[in-house]
């Protein structure tokens, strides 16, 4: 598997499907593991993070569920490369500004992902389409018991799995879900619910983790602690909080839909317009396009089937994504230029935006019953 193979072939996040509630994109769960004996990667000398590297390479191939997987070693890829990975959320940015010494092995269907060297020796990651908390905890414990078998672990009996930041000793479990607020986000809402989550032991970020920016009213909502909770426990407090922001976003479109409904059409018609005939978009602006236009799918105005769409383009629109399909060092200019003309291609196709739809339909229909 090479980089460009791995963007023809099939992915978990991008060609997963809706799932039930549309409004969640993508779960994902991290596991933060160290080897017993070894000094973390921040205080290892460059011999023995070549000496992890070169274990982890070897052992994983032997883990039976990872045999078709492919191990990338950072130090080798381009910044171009590293980019797609992090766009694709399967390394860190930190991971991608190693110079040496770390290396990510990438499973099939790029579901799961295990980074090494990273903060930690090892970063297991399961990452699944939709609201699937449940099902990825189940996946990523099952993984993560074959390796144990495997590497020797370093744990205590008291504080657990011990890790580099001491936010993550005990379970070393980060939960997290991709929500697509622009409910929220349009009614300047989102700070108010950023401040109750928090309140509740979880951490809002953005589109891709710690310091990131909120574009495309995308965020990251996560449990922020590992210490003194089962991940049983972590993953049940967790859903229930995501499940009243979902509440909460379905609220705010439908105040949106009955209170500023002609704001709302024009800014979704606006969009559409640009995105049909633009010829110079940077990222910031076509992820902010995007979500109107997938806001536009959940509220009936375009079809059901053009959502595996849009969510596509989300990530072939990203900066890396762009840059690979240019020759040479392409600048920001081209990049804009062959962006838009990717998404304007694309949106040619597809129908005329339903307005009707929100000055005739039933607004309640436009929402899910029950979650």
């Amino acid at each position: 598997m090479t980089i460009p193979s791995l963007i023809k072939g099939k992915s978990e996040i991008v060609h997963g499907g809706g799932g039930p509630i549309p409004i969640v994109l993508s779960t994902r769960i991290r596991l933060a593991r160290n080897l017993r004996g070894l000094p973390f990667p921040g205080w290892a000398k460059v011999a023995q993070k070549c000496e992890i590297l070169a274990h982890a390479s070897d052992t994983l191939g032997d883990v039976h569920s990872l045999k078709s997987a492919k191990f990338f070693n950072i130090e080798k890829l381009s910044d171009t490369e590293k980019h797609i990975l992090v766009e694709r959320h399967l390394i860190s940015r930190e991971l991608s500004e190693s110079n040496h010494s770390a290396g990510v092995l990438v499973g099939r269907n790029q579901a799961c992902s295990i980074m090494v060297n990273e903060e930690d020796h090892l970063r297991i990651q399961l990452l699944r389409n939709g609201f699937e908390l449940d099902k990825a905890w189940r996946s990523i414990d099952t993984l993560d018991t074959k390796m144990e078998g495997r590497f020797d672990y370093a744990f205590c009996d008291e504080l657990g799995y011990l890790t580099a930041c001491p936010t993550n000793l005990g379970t070393g479990m980060r939960a997290s879900v991709m929500m697509h607020l622009p409910g929220l986000f349009i009614s300047n809402q989102m700070e108010r619910v950023i401040r109750a989550v928090n309140q509740l032991g979880m951490v809002v970020r953005g589109l891709f983790g710690e310091g990131s920016d909120a574009i495309g009213s995308i965020f990251q909502i996560s449990n922020q602690h590992t210490l003194g909770e089962s991940e049983k426990e972590i993953l049940a407090r967790l859903s229930k909080v995501l499940l009243e922001i979902v509440k909460h976003e379905c609220n705010a479109r439908l105040l949106l839909v009955e209170s500023d409904r002609l704001k709302l059409m024009d800014k979704i018609g606006r969009g559409f317009g640009v995105l049909c005939n633009s010829h110079l978009l940077n990222s910031k602006e076509s992820m902010s396009l995007l979500s109107l236009m997938r806001f536009a799918v959940d509220l009936g105005m375009l079809p059901e089937e053009n959502r595996a769409l849009i969510d596509r383009l989300f990530m072939e629109s990203q900066p890396g994504h762009v840059q690979i399909r240019l020759t040479g060092d392409s600048g920001s200019g081209e990049r804009d230029f062959y962006r838009a003309s990717l998404l304007r291609k694309a949106f040619s196709g597809l129908p005329e935006l339903n307005f009707d739809i929100l000055l005739d339909q039933d607004f309640v229909k436009l929402f899910p019953e029950g979650l």
